[in-house]
């Protein structure tokens, strides 16, 4: 038996399901679970001072592509926006191979720790020069991140009147055949996986109609959840209408893509119907704010999507379309579009912040994670606030108002991925070091 004492919190904010906010009190965890919340707690395992901290569930990244870690601020992409961004990108990413997509993930990753992420998602859609799925979960495993990686694909090239080039797209039943290879070799279904595969056709300008439906129903039969791209910006509503004839969201019910076992990523343009069809259909949407803004997408309409019952998790999209991959600075630029977009008293940071941790928990289906009770895991975040970010602070649970942008200490399933704001699984300035050797050698 394992235990970690974290004593003496300024605040512990659970996000349980009466979202107390406990003040002065410790958290015990025993064997990777959450034993016991509340004052005066003893152990004989590891103790661990929180005292001037806040602590909070470790946040949840529902959409990210670590690969992009890669190409950040690249010239020629900087400015553009969707489609010519990735047409100035898809030749370089082309030239990828297997230590890229590690590398590229092990430091997507690890940023994403440093801001007090325990569980992320990732859309990987292309597999040039033999990388493979795995690249990216062997990068997971070794820092100690609880990761949800999807399968992702592209077949429609640019001589069938895709966006992609033709050497990076695949034949649809070598697309289903590594699918299933995959999940089976991957996937943990059980309470507290560190594991979970999901089958993720890229968008619905990048693959056909069936393979669209193909991957829904795999992906029933595998038990596993379906991810894609839908209605980002108004080229994607544009090419949905002249293709299908129809919007996105009519679409995605065609096909089968509607359910609690599926989430699209970005969503910025649904129309009331749209959004009334995921409420009714309980279908996720990760929302990845500052890459709508950094592509000039737009605002997503996540106030309207919440009241009517929309399930809301946040994504810091991938790092050449955003160029960071900060999770909470994420929910804070969260809080302030909608405000922007709906008045001053649209979002809270309390809001905001559930958004990122138990929002996104529910978006990915993982009930064990996302808050901070008795039998949940231990996935932890531990904010020091007594830096300058909070000096004067009144409130320093409003982490997103007043805040530190980088985690003190990180616990993931019990186990420590980041101590006094240093990753400690992995070698990180070796890893860095390789990012830019490789970084380098696609710029030249």
């Amino acid at each position: 038996m394992t235990e970690i004492l974290i004593r003496n919190a300024d605040i512990i904010v659970t996000m349980d399901d009466d979202r107390q906010e406990l003040v002065g009190a410790d958290l015990l965890v025993r064997d990777g679970k959450i034993a016991q919340i509340g004052h005066g707690l003893t152990s004989l395992g590891e103790i661990h001072d929180a005292a001037g901290c806040v602590v909070t569930p470790g946040l949840v990244n529902t959409h990210h592509h670590l690969y992009q870690t890669l190409t950040r601020a690249v010239p020629g992409g900087q400015d553009a926006l969707l489609f010519g961004w990735l047409r100035t990108l898809y030749p370089i990413w082309s030239r990828f191979g297997p230590e890229e997509m590690f590398i590229s993930a092990q430091i997507g990753l690890a940023e994403l720790a440093l801001s007090g992420c325990t569980l992320s998602s990732d859309h990987l859609y292309l597999y040039p020069n033999g990388a493979r799925l795995e690249d990216t979960i062997h990068a997971a495993s070794e820092l100690g991140l609880r990761f949800q990686p999807t399968r992702g694909a592209m077949s429609i090239g640019e001589s069938d009147g895709g966006l992609p080039p033709d050497a990076l797209v695949e034949a649809e039943q070598a697309i289903l055949e590594d699918m299933i290879r995959v999940v089976d070799a991957y996937h943990d279904p059980s309470e507290g996986s560190m594991c979970r595969v999901g089958l993720a056709p890229c968008s619905p300008f990048s693959v056909s109609r069936d393979l669209m439906r193909d991957a829904a129903l795999l992906a029933r039969d595998k038990g596993v959840m379906l991810h894609t791209h839908l209605a980002e910006n108004d080229e994607d509503i544009a090419y949905s209408e002249d293709q299908f004839g129809c919007r996105p969201g009519q679409y995605a019910e065609e096909l089968g893509w509607t359910g609690s076992d599926v989430w699209h990523a970005h969503c910025v343009k649904l129309d009331g119907s749209e959004i009334d069809l995921f409420a009714r259909s309980r279908t996720g949407v990760a929302h990845c704010p500052c890459s709508n803004c950094r592509l000039g997408s737009g605002i997503a309409p996540v106030r309207k999507m919440r009241d009517l019952g929309v399930h809301v998790g946040l994504g810091v999209d991938g790092s050449a379309s955003n160029d960071s991959g900060n999770l909470i600075a994420e929910a804070r630029q969260s809080m302030l579009l909608q405000r922007v977009a709906n008045g001053a008293d649209a979002m809270s940071a309390r809001e905001a912040l559930e958004i990122a941790t138990r929002g996104g928990a529910k978006v990915l289906n993982r009930p064990d994670c996302g808050r901070l009770m008795p039998g949940k895991r231990a996935d932890i975040a531990i904010w020091d606030v007594r830096g300058i970010e909070s000096a004067g602070s009144w409130d320093p649970a409003a982490l997103l108002l007043a805040g530190p942008t980088r985690v003190k200490h990180l616990f993931v399933e019990g186990r420590q991925v980041v101590r006094d704001g240093q990753i400690v699984t992995i070698d990180l300035p070796k890893a860095m070091e390789t990012q830019n050797r490789l970084a380098s050698a696609l710029a030249e």
